[in-house]
């Protein structure tokens, strides 16, 4: 990121929400009807995804996405000076209790989430809730100047970045002190990364099976969090346990259970899920 772009950030990341939203309204005009960003990205993932749906409520929830996606852009602007009290005010959580317990009995913790709501606001809000280390693993930018600066932001309250790559070394790093590491399950991987297809969202989709096999060789419990809009700047989280005992798990049916956990949520409120992201870039391959 130039210097430039530094200052701008920081402007902008001055002024109130209330503010901020006033410039969003403008942004989805900008982003939906003048240049219209990714929108065939953004129908013909709908399409796929409901093909039962009319093109009129499709339609309805492309409006939806870009106005939500909006606002996700100047609520990330915001992380950069938002305080520890109105995140904890902006961001409620239900039953906090579920992961202090794990955390309280040195039962270290895997999060899993999805580029669902506010997503980026989940880091600073869960670093507010514990003293123990957090582990949040991310893809690299291109750009490592913004990818700098975008960290910077997401660890103002605590925690760590952890580069996909360095994902096993970093968890086995702290195998000694009760941890949580979060994970985006929703990843798009390579196809050299990955070769397993599940049904998501009613069409084949390559998954990340990382998460499945840190949690069998751990066996650390494996926590959900969503991450729910309740009102324009303000959200909820819900934990909810997907696998106490990893290890006594099948193969891929840890994959299977994140995955189609996120897939019911994204069904009840599919204008908050990320449909500008290329997720079914890979198609299975057919002997």
């Amino acid at each position: 990121m130039t210097k430039l772009g530094t200052f701008f950030l920081s402007i902008m990341a001055a002024l109130p929400l209330s503010v901020l939203y006033f410039f969003s309204t403008f942004l989805y005009y900008i982003l939906y009807y003048i240049i219209g960003y990714r929108k065939n990205v953004v129908y013909k993932n709908l399409k796929n995804s409901f093909p039962e749906k009319s093109d009129e409520e499709r339609k309805i929830i492309a409006k939806k996405f870009y106005r939500y996606f909006a606002d996700l852009i100047v609520e990330i602007v915001k992380m950069k000076t938002i305080s520890r009290q109105e995140m904890s005010k902006r961001v409620s959580v239900i039953n906090p209790e579920l992961v202090a317990n794990f955390l309280n009995n040195g039962q270290s913790i895997m999060i899993v989430t999805g580029h669902y709501a506010n997503w980026e606001w989940g880091i600073p809000r869960y670093a507010l809730m514990t003293d123990q280390p957090l582990l949040a693993i991310y893809k690299p930018l291109s750009n490592k100047e913004f990818e700098k600066t975008f960290n910077d932001m997401r660890i103002r309250f605590g925690g760590k970045m952890v580069v996909m790559r360095d994902t096993i070394r970093q968890i086995f790093a702290h195998k000694d002190q009760v941890h949580s590491t979060v994970f985006l399950g929703d990843q798009t991987p390579t196809r050299t990364g990955s070769d397993y297809f599940i049904d998501f969202l009613n069409q084949p989709t390559l998954v990340f099976k990382g998460i499945e096999k840190i949690a069998r060789k751990t066996n650390y419990p494996i926590v959900y969090c969503h991450i729910d809009r309740i009102k324009r700047g303000y959200y909820q989280v819900e934990f909810t346990t997907l696998v106490k005992n990893p290890s006594e798990t099948k193969e891929n049916e840890i994959t299977l259970i994140h995955s189609l956990f996120l897939e019911n949520i994204i069904k009840r409120k599919p204008e908050l899920w990320l449909w500008s992201h290329k997720r079914w870039k890979h198609k299975p391959k057919h002997d």
